[in-house]
């Protein structure tokens, strides 16, 4: 705890600082701070709506629903 920085947060319990980028700037919204961490050239940059990423994976909602329950399951409590 406190002693992490990345595309998973900060993990310090305080969600305002949780998008850091890695030039140190909290960006406001998920499509900027993804974007600081986008290496150039390798895919394009996010709009300033996220897509929907089972829009353009067929059957991928019911397979993501399926792994979610797994770990929702009594497994997992």
């Amino acid at each position: 705890s406190g002693q992490v920085r990345g595309l998973c947060g900060t993990f310090n319990g305080d969600q305002r600082d949780d998008f850091t980028t890695p030039a140190g700037d909290v960006e406001p919204g998920a499509a900027a701070f993804a974007n600081a961490f986008r290496a150039a050239g390798a895919c394009p940059a996010l709009g300033p709506g996220l897509p929907d990423p089972c829009a353009a994976f067929p059957g991928s909602r019911e397979r993501a629903e399926a792994a979610c329950a797994v770990l929702m399951g009594p497994a997992f409590q």
